[in-house]
This record gives structure tokens, sequence and C-alpha cells, in this order.
């Protein structure tokens, strides 16, 4: 099947909270048919029950876990059997274990460092190989990261650490695919009631911060996420690649004062 629209693949959906869900309604909304991978059967039922409450009836879903070797390309090849072209990629997944989200960075695992990197920074690896093989006439690539992978933020430890390689790995992507005309970019949101989100110690008191400190006196909403993301995805940002676009009501610009973030 080929189709005259323009497809995307989306990485990460969990819930209705989630960022890459909020991608999903939007792409939707545009037009845009659409394949989801999730992990393991206990997120297919929910997602199609999601997908199915927003009219999405045609959109292809395919299990993938990132940390299994050819599991990327699987979602790829499927995509393109069903589409006949791909011309976006949503990536927003990231993991870390609970234990790596509290107390001192310095107790750290070896085994969780790794882990945190190759889900959240190393998967976007393979997926920007996939899509370099099929985006033949051009496509765009987002990833989704926050603030911690720039500044310190309480609790946030190894995700930090994987959410910096991650934005690294979206700039030395933009290079190397850019003369394919594939752009590359990040969209950095502020704090929202994700799942991941809530397993970070103190979150809370991590969106009273944004709404009292930011110049907009208010947190994000997964719409606003959703609206930036297709704008980099989309043809309006066809000069733009390499980019780390912040959608926080403005907290990046602001001096730190000692307060959590």
């Amino acid at each position: 099947m080929s189709s005259s629209q323009p497809t995307a693949i989306v990485f990460g959906i969990a819930n209705k909270r989630s960022i890459a869900w909020g991608v999903t309604q939007k792409l939707h909304a545009q037009g845009v048919k659409l394949t989801v991978a999730y992990q393991g059967e206990r997120f297919e039922r929910a997602i199609r029950k999601l997908l199915e409450g927003e009219g999405i009836t045609d959109a292809l879903l395919v299990t993938c876990d990132v940390t299994e070797e050819g599991a990327v390309d699987r979602v790829f090849d499927a995509h393109m059997e069903q589409w006949g072209r791909l011309d976006h990629v949503v990536h927003s997944i990231a993991f870390a274990k609970r234990e790596e989200l509290e107390g001192n960075f310095t107790d750290t695992s070896r085994d969780g460092f790794l882990l945190a990197q190759e889900i959240s920074a190393f998967s976007l690896i393979p997926m920007a190989r996939a899509a370099k093989r099929l985006m033949s006439d051009g496509g765009s690539i987002i990833a989704m990261t926050y603030l911690a992978a720039q500044r310190v933020v309480a609790n946030y430890n190894v995700m930090g650490s994987a959410k910096a390689s991650l934005e690294h790995v979206v700039r030395q992507l933009a290079f190397e695919l850019g003369e394919q005309n594939i752009r590359v970019n990040a969209v950095s949101a502020g704090p929202l009631q994700t799942v991941s989100a809530r397993g970070v110690a103190g979150f809370s008191g991590i969106l009273k911060v944004y709404a009292d400190k930011t110049p907009l006196k208010r947190n994000i909403t997964l719409e606003e996420v959703a609206n930036a993301s297709w704008f980099l995805l989309s043809e309006q940002a066809s000069g733009i690649t390499g980019q780390c676009l912040f959608v926080d009501s403005g907290y990046s610009i602001m001096a730190s004062s000692g307060d959590e973030i």
C-alpha cells in the first residue's frame, strides 16, 4: 500500500498523558497516517482504546523493545509495507530505574546508567539510521528532552545525563542527515504530569516552582508541546535543524536562584 498522505512513526505512547499521545493527536488532525510503536502487550489494549476514541481507525500498531537488536528496523519495515512512504519520526521514549531517580547521583549504578542511556538516547540512532534509508525525499525527526540536559535538576540524576546525550545525538544526526534533507530537532518541554515525570522524587514541587517562576506564571499544556512538535516536523520549519525548542512558559531564560527546577 502506498499513501499519498504524509506518514509518521511515533514511539513512546503509554497513556493519554504521554507527550507522544499529544503529538499523535496533532499528527492525525493534520491528516498524517500513523504507525505507533509500543513496548509490550500490556500497552497495546490501552493504546488501541486511545486511538479508537480519537477516531484513528487505520493506525498500524507494532510492538518494539528498543533494547532488542533489530526491533527498530522491524517497525520501519512494517511501516513501509503498510504506507509506502515515511515523512516523520517522533522519538518520545525514556526510561530509568526508579531507584536511580532519587538520592545521590554518586550512587548511580553502572547498569542503571547504561540502561537509561540505551533507551533514552542511543535508541534515536537506529531510528535515524532506518529513516535515512527510507526517507528518499527528505523528512523530519524530533526527540523529546528536558531542561535537566543542560542544568542540574534535583533527583533527575541519571536521566539528566541521558537527556544531555540525547541532545548531542540530535545535533550529530542533524549534521549527518542534512544532505538528504532530513531535519532532526528536539523539543524541550516543561514539566507535565506524565508517568515518567511522576517517577522523579519531588515532582509536584517542580510543577509549583514552574508556575511561580516562569514569565507566563503557569505550567504548560500537552497541546502546547504537540503544537510545537508539529511545527518542527512540518515544512513550516523547513530551515530548522539541530535545534532544541523550549516549550516551558519561558522558564529556561530565567537565572537560577537556587530553587528546585
